[in-house]
């Protein structure tokens, strides 16, 4: 129970970061070292699955997808998607800056432990990092298009930003925005599920295509090159930064389908410490990477004493 708690836990994290946009699912699950057992669980979902469920083998079945593991994992990230996305709209409306603040921090301390996955930095391991950075740094630059409410735009929606989530340092949320729907999707649709199902299932059917595809593709190049693999990963992390740095003045704004101003473009600078709210800003940026640590470090006691 104790086990299963956790991973509870460690899915409402992933949940929370999924609804900010310029974090990562994925940052979450590599941080609290669940990344490949979750990637290797949804790449079990095959023929084999489906005979298994088919012939009423269902204790093999639940073996072989690790079907405990997943459920307690997506458990915590629908709840926290689902309790989180009201709060997180009053919050980036109140003060987007101390949201961004924290997971700045959080994003920060994520780099480490991610890079210290790397069992041997040489020189395709820079090159991935190099490449990483760069790709997830771009989509800074990139801008968003309008709103699409079609059944296939959804679907399409829901494969591509279930694809960043699940790849570290690249925000689902964020895709979203750049898709033209994130306010649609997870401000409007996900605070009031029942009244938007014409919304959210097709963007629930384009996220489990999404899963399934794209989780055995991750855990092949895991198996083949794994070190290649977790520095472009590290790469996507350190690019992400510069998405969710939190002082940024709004320089282009659009207006979008319902009324609603939405920013496209920003113009980064540096904090004036002088202003009480930025030294706020920086306590958050450093309760965000004490946070990490403490997952950390639990986590590591947890592992070496697994019959505690």
């Amino acid at each position: 129970m104790k086990h299963y708690l956790i991973l509870l836990l460690k899915g409402f994290g992933m949940g929370a970061a999924n609804v900010i946009p310029g974090v990562s699912g994925g940052t979450i699950a590599l941080v609290t070292g669940i990344y490949e057992q979750l990637i290797n669980s949804l790449k079990s979902f095959n023929l084999k699955a489906v005979k298994l469920l088919f012939s009423g083998n269902f204790k093999s079945f639940i073996e072989y997808t690790q079907l405990k593991f997943l459920v307690s994992v997506f458990s915590g990230t629908a709840l926290s998607i689902v309790t989180l996305a009201k709060v997180l709209e009053f919050f980036f409306t109140k003060n987007e800056q101390l949201v961004w603040s924290f997971f700045f921090g959080l994003i920060i301390a994520s780099i480490y432990y991610v890079g210290k996955m790397v069992k041997s930095w040489n020189i395709s391991s820079f090159i991935s990092l190099a490449f990483g950075i760069f790709f997830a740094a771009s989509l800074a630059f990139l801008k968003p298009v309008t709103q699409d409410d079609s059944f296939y735009y959804l679907v399409i929606c829901g494969i591509v930003s279930v694809a960043s989530m699940i790849l570290p340092g690249l925000s689902g949320s964020y895709v979203l925005i750049l898709m033209g729907n994130y306010q649609l999707i997870m401000l409007q649709s996900v605070s009031d599920p029942i009244s938007n199902l014409n919304i959210l299932l097709p963007v629930i059917l384009g996220a489990i295509v999404g899963f399934l595809g794209l989780s055995h593709g991750i855990s092949y190049v895991l198996k083949k090159f794994y070190n290649s693999t977790i520095s472009l990963l590290t790469g996507f992390v350190v690019g992400s930064l510069l998405i969710i740095w939190p002082w940024k003045i709004p320089l282009e704004t659009i207006v979008g389908r319902g009324g609603e101003l939405k920013v496209v473009s920003y113009s980064w600078v540096f904090p004036d410490l002088s202003l009480s709210e930025n030294i706020f800003c920086l306590i958050l940026i450093f309760l965000g990477i004490f946070i990490v640590w403490l997952i950390e470090y639990l986590g590591s006691k947890i592992n070496s004493n697994p019959t505690n």
